[in-house]
């Protein structure tokens, strides 16, 4: 094993850097409730109400003036908000992408499954209609079994008949 600087190679360090771990699933619900607030008309409303007391402030108010005309502090307040602004906004709009690919996923799953589920139920009608097709229906019975009774009546009442000419015949002599 070689040392460097009395460091063996095969042992990693024990130098460990401080990390700042945050739960994505967090940050992206409280950022998608930025973006949902940031694009309601009560936001507009409030924004538009601190501008235009902020300009009339610094316009009107002679000895408290922060911010004079070009509004400088003003404008870099807006930077900052839209610095911030839109990438909460694209976070939530790939978190709703993102919910979206998962239901259209489910959608086709269970379309799949419908479909499937509708080509068993169509073959299994057919095997009904097949099968019920096959069977013997009541009026087919009954005329079958009528000729039947037909045939032996016409057997028995011949028979009938010929045993009553052979007692005919020998009743006569």
């Amino acid at each position: 094993m070689s040392e460097r600087g009395g460091r063996k190679l095969d042992i990693p360090s024990t130098r460990r850097t401080i990390s700042f771990n945050l739960d994505s699933d967090i940050v992206g619900m409280y950022s998608e409730r930025v973006a949902r607030f940031l694009g309601t008309g009560r936001y507009l409303l409030i924004q538009t109400v601190i501008v235009v007391v902020w300009i009339a402030l610094n316009l009107v108010a002679v000895t408290i003036r922060w911010d004079p005309y070009p509004f400088i502090l003003l404008n870099l307040a807006f930077s900052t908000q839209a610095a911030y602004a839109a990438p909460l906004i694209l976070l939530a709009q790939n978190r709703q992408e993102n919910r979206d690919r998962v239901a259209l996923e489910e959608d086709r799953m269970r379309s799949a499954q419908t479909k499937a589920d509708t080509e068993f139920l169509a073959r299994e009608l057919a095997a009904v209609r097949l099968a019920v097709g096959d069977t013997v229906t009541r009026d087919y019975l009954r005329k079958e079994l009528d000729e039947l009774l037909d045939e032996l009546t016409e057997r028995f009442g011949a028979r009938d008949q010929a045993s009553d000419d052979a007692d005919g015949v020998e009743k006569s002599r």
